[in-house]
């Protein structure tokens, strides 16, 4: 079976953002994996120093074969050096897995699929 790992913007973390239903949407799009016949994990960080040791410790969990960069952290121009952060550190702690990006919260599945 093909592990995905899902890396996100916190829902919590995004002021005027009803982070309880956003959080519930990218729940379901996690589940939605299973059902084409992928293990996934999903790792929410925010923009601050806890957001390095939380995906490193994802990234290491266990072999990935690809991981799935969501569009909140990869839009957002302010965020840019943190995109750039977690894009080296998926190169440098999960060298085997390839590195898709989705559009939504809703084509996490698809994106994967394009490099599995």
């Amino acid at each position: 079976m093909s592990a995905a790992l899902v890396v996100g913007y916190d829902p919590q973390a995004i002021p005027g953002v009803d982070g309880t239903a956003l959080r519930a949407a990218l729940d379901a799009e996690l589940a939605r994996f299973g059902e084409h016949g992928i293990d996934a994990a999903m790792t929410l960080v925010a923009f601050d120093e806890s957001a390095e040791s939380a995906l490193v410790a994802s990234l290491t969990e266990r072999p990935w074969d690809v991981v799935v960069v969501g569009g909140g952290i990869r839009k957002a121009e302010q965020l840019l050096p943190f995109f750039e952060q977690i894009v080296n550190l998926i190169r440098r702690h999960a060298p085997q897995a390839a590195i898709a990006f989705n559009t939504s919260g809703g084509d996490s599945v698809e994106a994967a699929q394009r490099w599995l």
